[in-house]
């Protein structure tokens, strides 16, 4: 079991061969720690400037990009964080309250993100505890998709009929405000064990249906690349799992932990795809993209799954920049999702109205590629529903009358199985491109039809 820090939620893990955690706390020999004065000189600071170069000044590049060291530096207090946030005394107080219920924890990348001077950060939204997690607190459910009730063994939620997700750790990196399991925080630390393991995959051994496993946590690459290595290897040797799943933020809140070693070992399990959670183009920064572009290179496809969060995301504008960025840096928009129904999140939860809006407005003034499915993944684990805008304005046997993203209006007709012809055999296929723009086309973009 792991230990907590005096006057604080944050685990201490110790780094061992059992767990495959990363150690915490302490700096080894020759580490410098965060900078003690972030704030200092700001205003002589040009806009353009780092937000490393800025708070974090005094850490070399050795420790910098050691994702070791940054795990092990976590921003855990509200102590620790005045040294690189402004806060009131208030603000401070505020902080402390929040976080004897839900913890801080923070990288210091991820932390270099925030505009220190903007308290409607996006990014620091998502990083840093609001009173209203508490204020608010009366408001949702500690288990919504009521995983605990699917769990078939322990750390095993078997809801659909193909999939099985094993969650093999409540630690993480960073505690995301908006966390679906934030119920987890309030148990310290923990990994399963290697006994809870191994009914995991008797379990799904034993069920042939599981064609596709997700690894999640917690952030399950908090485990040391051997131990991860040691689970993807056993689900791998089941023959009738074909697909392998990780969920994590780590590209976006610490993407120096996708290293050459951990890329080299994904690619020996193939098919294994990545699932991530960027939610603001502020959180596509060249780091991030490389750490995907090495996941790419091993043959890891990488997916992005958001959340929909009042202040940080809840525009077309908003989310069209994220969608964008993500497409540039080789990212697929996957999931859109609605904020669930968890205690302390109401606050960043928006009207569902607000995500079919955005699906909406970007829907022709982007590549469809771009635009992600959006989902309520239904309490009481009712699975994910997607929401779609209504495009149909009536509908008939004989016809469809639909509206496209520019509001004209279409009648289209709908083919009747007893009206079908079969082609004749041997029959050619008509020849030749046609380059016609078409009067309703997409600006950014042209057809080539054939």
């Amino acid at each position: 079991m792991s230990a907590r820090t005096r006057g604080s939620s944050i685990p201490v893990v110790a780094g061992s061969e059992e767990t495959g955690v990363v150690a915490g706390g302490g700096n080894e020999a020759g580490e410098k720690p965060p900078s003690k004065s972030a704030f200092d000189n700001l205003d002589e600071e040009p806009p353009g400037i780092t937000g490393r170069r800025r708070l974090f000044a005094g850490v070399p590049d050795k420790c910098w990009n050691d994702w070791k060291w940054q795990f092990r530096n976590r921003i855990t207090s509200a102590e620790q964080l005045v040294k690189f946030l402004p806060l009131s005394d208030e603000e401070q107080a505020q902080l402390r309250l929040v976080t004897e219920l839900y913890p801080l924890s923070i990288t210091p990348y991820y932390l270099s993100l925030i505009d220190p001077q903007d308290p409607e950060d996006p990014v620091r939204k998502q990083a840093i505890p609001s009173i209203l997690e508490i204020s608010m607190g009366c408001l949702g459910m500690e288990d919504p998709l009521e995983e605990k009730r699917h769990s078939v063994v322990k750390g095993l939620v078997h809801r659909y009929p193909d999939r099985a997700l094993m969650v093999l750790t409540d630690i993480c990196p960073m505690f995301c405000r908006h966390c679906t399991r934030k119920r987890e925080w309030q148990n310290g630390g923990w990994v399963r064990t290697a006994e809870e393991i191994s009914a995991m995959l008797r379990y799904i051994r034993q069920h042939e249906e599981i064609r596709d496993v997700i690894i999640s946590g917690g952030d399950p690459l908090t485990l040391s690349t051997a131990r991860l290595e040691e689970i993807i290897r056993e689900v791998r040797a089941i023959e009738h799992v074909e697909i392998i799943r990780i969920g994590t933020r780590f590209p976006v809140v610490l993407p120096q932990r996708i290293d050459s070693a951990l890329c080299a070992m994904l690619s020996k399990y193939g098919p294994v795809w990545l699932n991530t959670h960027f939610n603001h183009v502020n959180e596509i920064t060249p780091e991030a993209a490389a750490a995907c572009d090495r996941l790419l290179r091993s043959g890891v496809p990488v997916n992005n799954q958001s959340v929909l969060l009042r202040g940080v995301n809840d525009s077309v504008q908003a989310q069209t920049r994220l969608v964008q960025g993500l497409l540039r840096a080789k990212v697929r928009p996957y999931y859109l999702f609605q904020c669930d129904e968890v205690q302390g999140t109401e606050h960043l939860r928006t009207p569902v109205e607000v995500g079919v809006g955005i699906i909406e407005g970007m829907r022709g003034y982007t590549s469809g590629l771009a635009i992600p499915t959006f989902v309520i993944d239904l309490p009481q684990g009712g699975g994910k529903v997607p929401l779609l805008p209504d495009y149909v304005i009536s509908r008939t046997e004989e016809e469809l009358v639909l509206r496209n993203y520019q509001g004209k209006v279409f009648h289209f007709r709908n083919p009747r199985h007893h009206m079908l012809v079969e082609a004749p055999v041997g029959a050619a296929p008509i020849s030749g491109f046609n380059f016609e723009p078409q009067e309703t086309g997409n600006e950014d973009r042209i057809s080539i039809r054939s």
